[in-house]
Parts: structure tokens; C-alpha cells; sequence
């Protein structure tokens, strides 16, 4: 490092602390060039000598894309190490490798950054901490679990190896995805997730708390959807709760395009000016919108200064945030900072390849053995399947730099290798006038239409059932996908790409024996598309097109060739028969769209059945994104794992190693479950936490080649230890989870919770003794009776085992702390700190913070285990008025009072309502009567 007089000022010396060297820069730079810091993509400000900066390189699980200066409708993809898909980093139940994969995702970010610095930014936007509590949210691969404390242990340690070790300065600058509560891409947007305050503080915060008070992360982006009626992106939280959690300074972004939806899509705000400087006060520092373009923030937030409702304080406040991260990672030193020397090389490196062979392996879970594995030198195999020869990137990732398929993993170990896709190959014809769909070419403008008279190759189609019930058609003849190119119907794309991905479709097979064809492209959600039940249609002149249902023409599915025939018989010579099944991770569901159930598809379980009737000594490798309802017994389970998924797979089947990943959500048995934009777990029974169905496979599950033995559980002090011992033939992995349940409790409690775990290595005969931390704080409640974290006095189970569904030993543990007292209702209770309620909606009480219980006719909220005098009285709004019931008991009990409410003028301009009540104890119960809102209440003796 060069001497600290070669710095022209005090912020570009590094022997200076941060807070002086960013006071320094903030006092020299004008309104304007602060604003312009306040955007994505800032500006160079040349006569100080800081460089452009542009934040949110994505890097989820590997360096995927990024935007170019005045080019930000293209994505740029990089081509380096592309490791498994985030749910698959999770299932390792590795934070140590985790670690390491997060600083070779680090390195290779300064490695594009030493490139070109223009466009790939040192802010990554990654890890996603949005815990995955239901399979069908179209961004499931992009989590990392169901639980919290998991997600929270593997985000601090990619966040960690992302940043880098050195105790000041970042290798990169890791921002948590996406706050607060969001899974689902059903109108994300408009939709909020209603959160009681028991699960907010103990479900949805602590993943985030976890990686922010570990420093794992500089900051959090706010997500796209509500929260308790109010937009995340004014979410009060980023500054306070958020801010609590550590003592070095946040920076906070936006997600893209989220500020312009506060007045353009959410109509929260009646103009810009008032959206952003909301923004900026309720603790988010960077906008990102509108690509490059600074302009439209700039004006806004001047407005916004000019109207009073932000101050330059209020500026300076954010400012400090991005001056602060930038000064860490390197900017403003002379020499860059101690990252500055990491150069390309470190791009797909030899090392990184070696890494992400061994994460993909570590991160398989083999779900059922029948015995069949490992496989034991087989002299030939069969290896089919849609998913057998062919690796997919996904939407946050980068393009792979190569390809070891399972295929040619599996031919690296057996010289008699046979393959295929087990496709059927149809033709459609068209019922009516007896033409094929055929392709005439791969051009933009070359549309499929109605020509040919029999099958040809330009009229023969290899049909992919993906999962969900939809499918890709590819065209025999020129290898192109069929797609709904803006409603006419082409052959110009390899592969299910882009942001609207048009190649899907799926074929409803009709009483009489015909098909129909509903195209299911992303786009038909959009209100411009204008035809959101868009099916193949044929015009009076012969023309394919899409055309509202009424209007679907009907065709005959006809097989010219059957794949899962050809595949089943060559399963049936071969000594062994794998077959890669699963999930495209562009079609049926990704972000901005959900899935509708967790079927594999129809053409895939037959594919699946017929090979294992032909073959008994049969393995399905079912690589997917998100849990799936299907069976066989013998089952691997991989996420998209990048480009050594192959050589991984090879190694589970060969016995190379040792499966011990393990599933970090529950795999239903039905897809037959509650709404995904109910997120009361308590209610609901999602997760393992509070579910008590049978699951098709347990949070927790994966199975092993070794068996384990555990024994002498014991609780001492804070720590909980067991013997472990590998009872097997193979060294191996055993991922040793501890849960507690606590028995007795104010409050409602989940069916169990994991509260630690440890991977562990033994030999055959090997016996260790596993240690995991259990502090009495752990076990703390969110006591919202009092709104505090309370250690109740009660007895707890202590589980231990391999699984969630799996304990393995169990004793109880016996803790002193509080009773909760018997609530007192006679002192003002917030609506919203209720027992329990039925079909209210909780919203915002102003739009600067607060939050209220929202009601109509027959709702209710109740107050269990309380005492209350004789006076009611409350603070309401509403539109239209109304009057609110109390009972005792039930929502229908004794009539204790009835309070009318007049209307308020609005539902943020609160009045006051009071009546005479019956003074009591046990359950209180406040009803409803009208459309209205109640902020808090008292019943005062």
C-alpha cells in the first residue's frame, strides 16, 4: 500500500477510520452529486477522482448477469463457475463449504470487476434469504430454506465468503434478497403477506437478523410485495428493526423498478416526489431504476427537497451508506485496496471447478435406496431422460462454460453406455381440416402454420411434459422450439429463454379424444397481452394463432414414435438403467410466476414406470428447482447444480461419495394445500414447524449408504451432546439435527424447531461425540402480550436425529424462567397484539408506520386469558361506519358491550369510540360489526 501522504485528501487515505474518511467526502460534494449517488447506477465524479460505480452484479450462486452502462435492457452474462442452484447449496447443511463457494463466487467477481468495471459491480445482490414456506413460489430455487435458523447459518456463510476475511475492507458487498416476507409472484406487487406479530418476530425477521448482526451482509433490498398492508419498499423496519441488528452502517437498495410502483402500479402515494422521499425516509439508500438514466430520481427527490418533505439531512443520512460500503470495498484508496490485485485468472478456475464438483455431490440427497446403489461396476447401463444428456442454466445464473452431463458422467465409469431422451415425437392435426402444425423455418418471421398433409419431419414434434402439466414442443425437423411468438406461432428459439418464455404449452386432452393446445407463456399475465386464456387457434384463412378458449381449435395427438418404448427397451438390456428426470428451470413457474401444483409430468412418471418394469436395478435422478410429488425406489434428488452436475451425479451413483445431503423443505404428499398467500403458518400447517400431515418427504431427509447409531443424549449447561457412531461399511457424512418442543406455553407453539446441526465425518466403527450450542435464549417467545422476548418456565423436548421425522433420541430439559402474567386488558392493548382472529386483514395504520386489524361484518379478533374493567373505548376509522360487538367466551358469547362507530372520513383519520361493557376475565372476544378499523382499545375499571 502506498504511504498515506500519496492521498490527495483525507477520504482516499486508508490510515484513516471510515467514519472520517466518509465525513471528509460528504462535506465535499455538492446537492447534485449527492443525489446522483442515491441511484444504481452513479455517475464518475471526475474532479474528485471517483470512478463510476454501478450496484447489483447477481450472484446467487456464482457470478450470473449484470447491465451495461446506457445498455440496460441487455442482460450481460458472465461464463464463470456456475455452482448449484441456492436450494442446493442449503441441502449440503455445510455452512464451512457454503463458505468457501460464497469467497470463490467473491474471487471471481473481483475477477470480472478487474475486466471491466463499468459493468460488473462489486455490490452483489445475493444471498436471497426469503424463506421458501411453499414449494409452488415460482422463486423457490433462489432460497434456501424453510427454516430459518438454516437459512440464517447458510446465508452468513456464502455472505461471509462473499465479503472476504480481512476485517475492514470487502471483496464484494453482499445485499440480502428480498424484505420482508415474500414468496410469491402471483400479482407480488398488489399482494400483502398478513403477519401476526408472533410469527413476524420469530418466523420471517431472523433469517435476515442472523447474516446482518453476523455482519455477513451490508445490507437488505426491500422486496416487491406488502406487508401488513404496507409496501416493503416504505417498510419503517429498514431503518429501525433492520438498523438494530448491527453497529456498522447498512445500505440498503431497492428492488428494480420498486419505487416506481408506490404510485405507478400500488397507487399508495398520489405522486412521485411524495414516493421517493418516503423512500429515502423509511431507510432504503438506492434507487434502481430506470437503467442508467439518474434524471427522473434527481427531479424527484429535488421536488421532494423543495416541498419540505425530505431534508438534505435526510440525503446525507443515505449518502453516508453507499460512501461507507464504497470506501470498504476499495474505491477510494489509491491502490484499490488489498482486493484490487485478484485478476480474471480466478475466472472458472481449476480450484472453483474442483469446488463445485464437490458441492454438487455434497449437496445431492438421496431420498429412497431399494439397494440398487451404489452401483457396483456395472458392465453396461442405460441413462435416459429428458434431463440425462443436457444441463440448464437458470434465471440467476450465468451461462455454463461447459457441460458434464450425467450422461458423460456416467460414461467416464461404463464402457457400454445406451441414451435417450424417452420422448414421445407427435404431429398435431388439425381435426377439422386434416393439416399438421408445421414449421417453416427458424427466421423471426417464419410462422408454423397448417401445411402438411401427413407427418413430416417439419410437422413432427419431441414433446417434453416438464412439471405442472406443461411442455415444450421441439420440431424434429429443425431442432427449434414451438413458440407463441405475440400471439402467431413460430420456431426461432433453441431454448425456453428470456423473461416471458413463450415455448410453453400444455395439451388438454378433450372428452372426445382431442386435444386442445393453451399456450402458457409468462406474458398472458400481463394486462397489455390482453388474453389470459390464450389457447392455438385456426383463422378462417388457415392461420395459427392464439385465440381465447371459446375459440381453441381442436387437434389430434397422433405418436409417430414412442421414446419411453425405446428407452424401456434398452433398460431392458442394459445391467442398469438411470433415468434423469425433473424440471426445466425457465418453464412452469420462476419468478414472477408461480406454480399451480407439484406434479412431474405425465410423459416423465411414464417414462419413469415403464423403464423400472423393464428394469428392476433402475435409478431415477430427479433433478428439479422446488419439491415435486413422485416416487420410485431408488431416488437421487439433485437442484440444477452448474456445470459439473455429471461428474457429482457419477459420484453418489458410484459410491464415490457418500450421500448425506439433506432436504431443507418439506416435500408435500399433496399438492393439494393451503393458499400461497396465507402466510399464517400457525394456521395454515406449512413447514414442518407446525405441520402435522405426513409429508412425501420430511424437512431434514436424506439417506446414506451408512447407517448411524446414536446414543447417551445429554443436556448440560448450555450444550447439548450425543454419541454418533457409523454402524455402516463406507465412511460417510451423518447432518445430526437437534429440535426442541416446548411443551407447556402462553402461546401457541410450533411441533417442533431446529434448533442446531452439525455434518459430521466417520469412518466405519468411528464413534464422535457431537456438540451442538443450545443457549437458554434460544428459547425464547415473542411475548406479544407484552411485546418482549420472554423465557417462559416450561418443559422442553430435546430431539435428536437424522431427520425431522427421524428422531433418534430424545430427553427433556426443564427451564425457569417467567410465567406469563394474565394480560391486562384494562391498559391500551395495540388490535393487532390479538390471541387469535378469523377474517380480518391486518393493515396500515398510517403510512409512515403502525399497524392495525382491519375488519368487516362477522370478523374477529379475541384476547385470551385476560382481565377487563367496565369501559370500552377505542381508537377506530372508517368510511362508511359501523359498530364493534365484545363477547365472552366466543365470537357469539355473552354480549358484554357494543360500541358504535361513526364514520371517520377515512381509513387513516382515526376517531375514538367508547361504551359501557361488563367487567370480567377469560377470553375476550371483539367482533366486527361494518367495514372498519380498530388501532387499539382499552377497557379501563
Amino acid at each position: 500500500m502506498p504511504p498515506a501522504q500519496a492521498a490527495a485528501h483525507p477520504f482516499q487515505n486508508p490510515a484513516l477510520p471510515l467514519e472520517q474518511r466518509v465525513n471528509d467526502l460528504l462535506g465535499r460534494l455538492t446537492l447534485d452529486e449527492k443525489l446522483s449517488l442515491l441511484h444504481q447506477s452513479q455517475p464518475a465524479i471526475p474532479r474528485l477522482g471517483i470512478a463510476y460505480h454501478k450496484n447489483g452484479t447477481e450472484a446467487l450462486h456464482g457470478v450470473a448477469w449484470s447491465n451495461h452502462l446506457n445498455d440496460n435492457w441487455n442482460q450481460k452474462f458472465a461464463s464463470g463457475t456456475v455452482f448449484p442452484q441456492a436450494v442446493g447449496l442449503a441441502s449440503t447443511w455445510d455452512p464451512a463449504l457454503i463458505k468457501k463457494v460464497g469467497s470463490a463466487v467473491g474471487d471471481e467477481t473481483r475477477g470480472y470487476n478487474a475486466v471491466d468495471p463499468i459493468l460488473w459491480g462489486l455490490q452483489v445482490w445475493a444471498p436471497v434469504v426469503d424463506l421458501i414456506r411453499d414449494p409452488r413460489a415460482g422463486r423457490n430455487e433462489e432460497g434456501y430454506s424453510e427454516d430459518p435458523l438454516l437459512t440464517g447459518a447458510i446465508s452468513t456463510a456464502y455472505g461471509k465468503g462473499l465479503q472476504g476475511d480481512d476485517p475492514f475492507y470487502l471483496k464484494a458487498a453482499p445485499v440480502l434478497k428480498h424484505y420482508l416476507a415474500y414468496n410469491n409472484e402471483t400479482n407480488r406487487s398488489l399482494t400483502s403477506s398478513n403477519l401476526t406479530p408472533k410469527l413476524k418476530h420469530e418466523y420471517y425477521e431472523p433469517a435476515f437478523k442472523a447474516a446482518i448482526s453476523a455482519d455477513a451482509a451490508t445490507g437488505v433490498m426491500a422486496s416487491y410485495n406488502l406487508v401488513n398492508g404496507r409496501p416493503n419498499h416504505v417498510n419503517p423496519d429498514l431503518n429501525t428493526a433492520v438498523r438494530s441488528w448491527t453497529d456498522k452502517t447498512l445500505y440498503n437498495p431497492s428492488d428494480a423498478w420498486g419505487p416506481h410502483a408506490l404510485t405507478d402500479l400500488e397507487r399508495y402515494y398520489d405522486n412521485k416526489p411524495e414516493a421517493f422521499a418516503a423512500v429515502l425516509k423509511a431507510g432504503l439508500d438506492s434507487f434502481t431504476i430506470d437503467g442508467s438514466d439518474i434524471g427522473p430520481m434527481v427531479t424527484n427527490l429535488k421536488a421532494a427537497l423543495d416541498q419540505g418533505r425530505i431534508t438534505v439531512a435526510d440525503v446525507d443520512k443515505s449518502v453516508r451508506g453507499v460512501l461507507s460500503i464504497r470506501t470498504r470495498l476499495g474505491h477510494f484508496d489509491p491502490d484499490g485496496g488489498p482486493y484490487k490485485k485478484i485478476t480474471a485468472d480466478v475466472i472458472n478456475s481449476a480450484a472453483n471447478k474442483k469446488l463445485n464438483r464437490e458441492t454438487a455431490g455434497k449437496a445431492a440427497v438421496l431420498l429412497r435406496n431399494s439397494g440398487v446403489l451404489p452401483l457396483a461396476k456395472p458392465a453396461s447401463a442405460a441413462v435416459v431422460g429428458p434431463l440425462s444428456g443436457k444441463l440448464y442454466r437458470d434465471w440467476y445464473s450465468g451461462q455454463l462454460p461447459y457441460q458434464v452431463t450425467p450422461l458423460d458422467g456416467i460414461k467416464e465409469r461404463v464402457g457400454d453406455v445406451t441414451t435417450g431422451q424417452g420422448l414421445e415425437r407427435i404431429a398435431l392435426k388439425h381435426v377439422a381440416s386434416g393439416k399438421y402444425i408445421t414449421a417453416t423455418g427458424t427466421g423471426p418471421d417464419a410462422n408454423a402454420g397448417l401445411i402438411d398433409t401427413a407427418p413430416g419431419a417439419a410437422s413432427q414434434w419431441d414433446l417434453t411434459d416438464w412439471t405442472g402439466g406443461v411442455s415444450t414442443l421441439r420440431n424434429a425437423g429443425n431442432g427449434r422450439l414451438l413458440g407463441g411468438d405475440w400471439r402467431s406461432l413460430d420456431t426461432d428459439d433453441a431454448e425456453p429463454d428470456g423473461w416471458y418464455v413463450s415455448q410453453q404449452f400444455a395439451l388438454e386432452r378433450q372428452s372426445d379424444g382431442s386435444h386442445l393446445i393453451r399456450y402458457a407463456g409468462y406474458e398472458t399475465v400481463e394486462s397489455w397481452f390482453g388474453l389470459p386464456d390464450a389457447y392455438v387457434g385456426v383463422s378462417a384463412d388457415g392461420t395459427l394463432g392464439l385465440v381465447p378458449k371459446a375459440q381453441a381449435a381442436k387437434f389430434a395427438k397422433e405418436v409417430v414414435s414412442d421414446g419411453v418404448a425405446e428407452a424401456a427397451a434398452q433398460a431392458a438390456r442394459a445391467e442398469v438403467a438411470v433415468v434423469v428426470v425433473g424440471s426445466h428451470p425457465f418453464v412452469a413457474g420462476r419468478e414472477f410466476h408461480d406454480r399451480d401444483n407439484l406434479q412431474l409430468g405425465e410423459g416423465q412418471r411414464r417414462l419413469i414406470e415403464a423403464v423400472r418394469k423393464a428394469n428392476p436395478r433402475t435409478v431415477v435422478v430427479l433433478e428439479t428447482s422446488y419439491p415435486v410429488i413422485v416416487d420410485a425406489p431408488t431416488l437421487l434428488w439433485s437442484t440444477h447444480a452448474g456445470a459439473e452436475t455429471g461428474h457429482a451425479i457419477a459420484d453418489v451413483l458410484f459410491g464415490d461419495v457418500n450421500p448425506a445431503g439433506r432436504l431443507t423443505q418439506t416435500w408435500p404428499a399433496s399438492d393439494q394445500l393451503p393458499s400461497i398467500l396465507d402466510y399464517d403458518l400457525a394456521k395454515t400447517g406449512m413447514t414442518y414447524l407446525y405441520g402435522r400431515s405426513k409429508p412425501l418427504y420430511a424437512f431434514g431427509h436424506g439417506l446414506s449408504y451408512s447407517s448411524f447409531a446414536y446414543q447417551g443424549l445429554s443436556v448440560q449447561g448450555e450444550k447439548v451432546s450425543v454419541k454418533v457412531t457409523n454402524t455402516g461399511r463406507a465412511k460417510g457424512d451423518e447432518v445430526v439435527q437437534l429440535y426442541t418442543h416446548q411443551r407447556d406455553s402462553r402461546f401457541t407453539q410450533p411441533v417442533k424447531q431446529l434448533r442446531g446441526f452439525q455434518r459430521v465425518t466417520l469412518n466405519p466403527g468411528e464413534t464422535r461425540t457431537v456438540t451442538i450450542p443450545l443457549k437458554r435464549a434460544d428459547l425464547a417467545v415473542w411475548d406479544y402480550t407484552r411485546n418482549k422476548w420472554a423465557v417462559e418456565t416450561a418443559t422442553h423436548d430435546v430431539l435428536v436425529g437424522s431427520a425431522s421425522d427421524r428422531i433418534r433420541q430424545s430427553t427433556t430439559l426443564r427451564v425457569t424462567g417467567e410465567s406469563i402474567p394474565v394480560r391486562d386488558l384494562t391498559r391500551t392493548t395495540r388490535a393487532m397484539d390479538f390471541d387469535d382472529y378469523s377474517g380480518v386483514a391486518f393493515a396500515d395504520e398510517a403510512k409512515s408506520g403502525g399497524e392495525v386489524v382491519e375488519g368487516s361484518a362477522g370478523d374477529w379478533i379475541s384476547f385470551t386469558g385476560a382481565a377487563y374493567g367496565s369501559r370500552f373505548t377505542a381508537a377506530v376509522a372508517s368510511v362508511s361506519g359501523g359498530s364493534i360487538e365484545l363477547r365472552s367466551g366466543s365470537p357469539a358469547g355473552r354480549l358484554l358491550a357494543t360500541a358504535q362507530v361513526p364514520a371517520t372520513g377515512g381509513i387513516y383519520q382515526y376517531g375514538t369510540t367508547s361504551a359501557a361493557a361488563v367487567a370480567g376475565k377469560g377470553s375476550l372476544y371483539v367482533v366486527f360489526k361494518g367495514d372498519l378499523r380498530i388501532k387499539d382499545f382499552s377497557l379501563a375499571r
